[in-house]
Parts: structure tokens; sequence; C-alpha cells
């Protein structure tokens, strides 16, 4: 992977581990038995899973197809 890529995918990583605790505070999960928003650790953590994967999709593709 390029330094671009890893650049776009960390930036989805940091987008994703903040996204993942809003929705832990703004949304959570009141009785605590959602597996996910239960603690904001696992929250955050799986916002940021979800970002870097989500972000790594717009990671241009380092070979080039030649025209015959």
């Amino acid at each position: 992977m390029t330094k671009k890529g890893i650049l776009i995918t960390a930036v989805g990583v940091i987008v994703g581990l903040l996204a993942g605790y809003v929705y832990y505070t703004e949304i959570g999960c009141l009785s605590g038995t959602c597996p996910i928003t239960s603690k904001p650790l696992n929250s955050t953590l799986y916002g940021g899973l979800l970002g870097g994967l989500l972000f790594s999709i717009f990671v241009p593709d380092k070979k080039k197809k030649k025209s015959e």
C-alpha cells in the first residue's frame, strides 16, 4: 500500500473512532444489553474499524492496465 493509501485509511479510522463515540453518547444503549453500544470502548473501536474499511474503498489501485 502506498503512503497515500495509508493516509486515507488512517483518516477513515479517526473519523470512524469519533463517529463511534458520538453514536455512543447520543444514542447508546441504556439497558446495557447491546453488545456494541453498551460500552464506549466497544462502540468507538467498532466505529474505527468501519471507518477504516469504508475509506479504504477510495484508495486508488497501484496497478494500471496497459491498453494494447
